[in-house]
């Protein structure tokens, strides 16, 4: 297992490889060889065709396997040799100061607010305000390709709702940000240390 440490030595992230790395490397070995004897077979059928047509249709065939091949090839660099990251953000405060955290642009899109109600676009956007992170680093931009009116008035009232909900998840420690994910959840049945946040 692999960490990447600091100077406190306290570890930001973890990462070990899997045990799949040798089977993933035989497979891509073993369909790479099928897929060259396939095009091999294509080029001699192109070098001995009879016909016009018959011509056409290899070279439309090595021409579209050709691309199959291209595509397999570059989608086989992720399982080549796959890992498993597990983070620790608790320790970024440890080790970075608040100033020197990077700023954040979080960019929401939207078009079609039948498609995407306006109410999942609020929540989404509260969401990412309500982050624990510096204020003053992290922006969010909401884009409406619609245009819509009622996108518009939803996000005046999250604007006006905005300044007594963040303060609350800031205040009280909320784990679910997402308004309309901690409305659903039943408080009275959370222990009572939970009850306090």
């Amino acid at each position: 297992m692999s960490t990447t440490t600091t100077h406190n030595d306290l570890p930001l992230h973890t990462h070990k490889r899997s045990r799949r790395t040798t089977l993933n490397r035989v497979f891509v070995v073993v369909h790479s060889c099928a897929i060259l004897a396939l095009l091999y077979r294509h080029a001699l059928s192109l070098l001995h065709s009879t016909s016009l047509t018959s011509f056409l249709i290899t070279l439309t065939f090595l021409i579209s396997d050709s691309i199959l091949a291209f595509m397999y090839s570059t989608a086989q660099a992720s399982r080549m040799t796959p890992i498993y990251r597990k983070e620790f953000p608790e320790n970024l405060k440890r080790v970075v100061k608040e100033s020197d955290f990077p700023a954040l642009d979080v960019f929401i899109c939207t078009a079609d607010p039948f498609k995407e109600p306006p109410m999942n676009v609020v929540n989404t956007a509260l969401s990412v305000m309500a982050y624990d992170y510096p204020t003053n680093k992290i922006s969010v931009y909401v884009s409406d390709d619609g245009g819509s009116a009622l996108t518009l008035f939803a996000f005046m009232e999250a604007a006006k709702f905005a300044r007594h909900w963040l303060p609350f998840c800031r205040e009280n420690n909320i784990v679910e940000r997402c308004p309309e994910a901690y409305f659903e959840t039943d408080h009275s049945r959370l222990p009572e240390a939970d009850k306090s946040r």
